[in-house]
């Protein structure tokens, strides 16, 4: 025969592994709130959340409204920028191999054409 202990772990050990799911939550001593009530309060917390704007606008400002200089809200609604139009095709087309290559090369004498100029300027007499 098995102590008390053994046999609330014996029977612990037998429990499907996801019988936490369905047990309820306990706040403090007495109270209990189940889970489903719990997920109704968090779901409508969450639907409130989004309607603030409009509460906010027609509470009083000693409960936390607008203050009483604050502009009106526009009546139509601010454009959102097209943010999934896609730009027209480019109408020039990729450098080949030879074009890049000499694009490279006339950047470089620029850059030593410069350089030799500026050496030129800052060396003392």
């Amino acid at each position: 025969m098995l102590g008390p202990n053994r046999a609330k772990a014996a029977q612990r050990d037998k429990a499907p592994a996801l019988a936490c799911l369905s047990m309820p939550l306990s706040v403090g001593m007495h109270r209990v709130i189940p889970r489903r009530l719990l997920a109704a309060l968090i779901a409508g917390s969450f639907g409130l959340a989004g309607c603030s704007a409009m509460i906010a606008d027609h509470t009083p400002t000693a409960l936390g409204g607008l203050p009483e200089g604050a502009p009106q809200r526009s009546a139509r609604p601010s454009a959102y920028p097209a943010v999934h139009d896609m730009p027209p095709r480019r109408g020039s087309v990729v450098l080949t191999d030879t074009e890049q290559k000499k694009l490279e090369d006339d950047l470089i004498a620029a850059r030593n054409r410069t350089a030799t100029k500026s050496k030129a300027v800052d060396a003392p007499d």
